[in-house]
């Protein structure tokens, strides 16, 4: 635009650096959406992680219950409440540790996001 136009009208003048920034804004195009999305996909596959771990616990967890009820010798109650108390605190841990995790992956998107930002 030339500086007569911007004279004549007053209001073209005041916003033009505005539409200057808004023109750079606009011509980044969706870079900055796409930092975002990557940032949730990492999150999302963390998540994904988290929640493969502790299927994993929960498998053996399984396998060590047949290996409790298997045998030729048969098991006191006394064995098998040791054995079944052991697997419990085991997976009552491994829930924690998931549900510590995944408080923690919302403040880590979040901070993905705003560095983002």
């Amino acid at each position: 635009m030339s500086q007569q136009d911007t004279t004549a009208n007053p209001t073209l003048a005041a916003t033009q650096s505005m539409m200057e920034w808004w023109q750079k804004q606009f011509s980044q195009g969706t870079t900055p959406m796409t930092r975002i999305q990557l940032a949730w996909m990492q999150s999302i596959a963390e998540a994904m992680q988290l929640e493969a771990q502790f299927l994993l616990t929960l498998a053996e967890s399984g396998l060590k219950i047949a290996k409790c009820l298997e045998g030729e010798a048969p098991r006191t109650p006394a064995e098998m409440q040791e054995c079944y108390q052991k697997l419990i605190n085991e997976v009552t841990e491994a829930q924690m540790e998931r549900m510590k995790q995944a408080a923690e992956l919302s403040h880590d998107f979040r901070r993905r996001v705003w560095e983002e930002i």
